[in-house]
This record gives structure tokens, sequence and C-alpha cells, in this order.
């Protein structure tokens, strides 16, 4: 038993499993375009994402799955993005949310950053920055 414990902490093991794992992003907007290019996007850069365009379904979701980085629209029907980033703060600490918003002002963005959002983008957005945001997301992760 002794052995296994100290193979599982072995930094060596331990960066092999971190290696083998995609990172795992959740993009949610009820724009439907906005999802059908994001997700070919990433899958392309190496992730395993999944999308959504009904914020209850990705909260329902998201209530039984982890994902490194969670990308979400501000303003959606239902649930909006700050609700989403609150309860996801709540279930998954460690999980990065990026908001994106064709609404994003700056004491929106200011209010977002301060609650602990990594980042707000505005809309329209290039998929290259958001390809870079991520990139360094992971980086910063440590993936």
């Amino acid at each position: 038993m002794n052995d296994n414990f100290n193979r599982i902490l072995n930094k060596k093991h331990y960066s092999r499993i971190k290696m083998d794992h995609k990172l795992r992003i959740l993009v949610l907007d009820d724009e439907e375009i906005v999802v059908a290019r994001l997700k070919p996007a990433l899958e392309k850069e190496g992730y395993a994402v999944e999308t959504f365009t009904d914020s209850r379904a990705a909260k329902d979701h998201l209530g039984n799955h982890r994902y490194d980085i969670v990308v979400t629209d501000l303003k959606m029907a239902n649930i909006d993005g700050m609700q989403l980033f609150r309860f996801i703060k709540e279930k998954w600490p460690d999980t990065e949310v990026v908001i994106i918003s064709g609404f994003a002002t700056m004491e929106v963005a200011r209010e977002s950053l301060q609650a602990g959002v990594r980042e707000v983008i505005a809309k329209p957005f290039k998929i290259s920055q958001i390809k870079a945001l991520i990139d360094k997301i992971a980086t910063d992760i440590k993936f």
C-alpha cells in the first residue's frame, strides 16, 4: 500500500496523468453561431469542448460535471452569465470563467472582474482572441 501511495504522489506520475487529460471547456451562448464557431476552433487546439445554447441545461450539466474553463454569454434568458458564474464558483471553485457579451460596458467588466471572472470579452470577438486567452489560462493552471 505504501508503494502505491508513494507512486501516486510521485511528481512524474502526476505530470503524466495531467498531460493525458485534455483541458475541458464548456461554452454557453444563446446564439447558435457563437458555439458553432468556438467548438471546432477550440477542438482543433486539442481541447475537449462541450457546448450549450440553453442556460438552464448548462447549469444542470455543471451541477454534475467539472470543467477547467467555462466561457459564457452574459445576457441570456432564464439564467444570466453572472448567476452562472456564482453557481460555478460555489460548486467548482477552481474552474476559470470567461464572460463574452454584446453588452460589455466598463461597469460590467469592472464588476465581473472584481467578482472573480477571469476575463470579459466584448462581442463581436475574433476567434484568435478567445484561443489566445484559453491558451494563457491553460498555461496559468499548468495544463
